[in-house]
């Protein structure tokens, strides 16, 4: 017996089980989660430097400046921002995503070595690499934090409704 002869020979079980597949993949397909721009960790780390009592321009000139030029030696480096206050300064480092983050971290430590000789002999310690942790990290598509899903809900919500015409509105006179 083969197969196809038991459905030729049942249409009704056959249209009845073929709804049930459709109707099944139809509410599968709607359960799917869709993210329009995925969350990506990028490969990020932080340096934080100390000077006490030395103003935010003491601290852009003599320590960030240092460091960001022993910085840009540095492979896979995509963006770099620094930022200067009252005694402190922070310089954040974010690498290519297919940059492995160990070894990035033991670049940055070799930089920041590289530029000691450099930087201020009053620091009471060396500038400290660290890990910027994935909260801070994270990108997504909607700030407010509301899924695919929900933005689409929301969109067709604000859409106005559209009619379609009926056949006695139109008059042919």
């Amino acid at each position: 017996m083969n197969v196809s002869g038991t459905f030729i020979r049942r249409p009704v079980a056959t249209t009845m089980l073929m709804s049930a597949l459709v109707l099944f993949g139809w509410f599968a397909y709607r359960s799917l989660p869709v993210a329009e721009l995925p969350s990506v960790d990028f490969p990020t780390i932080s340096v934080s430097a100390n000077l006490p009592g030395a103003d935010p321009q003491t601290m852009a000139a003599t320590v960030a400046t240092p460091l960001e030029r022993a910085f840009t030696q540095i492979a896979g480096v995509d963006s770099m921002t620094s930022s200067s206050g009252m005694g402190t300064t922070g310089i954040t480092l974010q690498f290519a995503l297919d940059r492995d983050i160990d070894a990035a971290a033991q670049d940055v430590q070799t930089a920041i070595s590289q530029a000691a000789r450099q930087l201020p002999a009053a620091m009471p310690s060396p500038p400290v690499p660290g890990s910027v942790p994935s909260r801070f990290r994270r990108r997504r598509a909607d700030p407010s934090g509301r899924t695919a899903r929900e933005q689409r809900a929301r969109r067709r919500q604000s859409q106005p409704r559209r009619y379609p015409r009926s056949a006695s509105t139109d008059s042919a006179e």
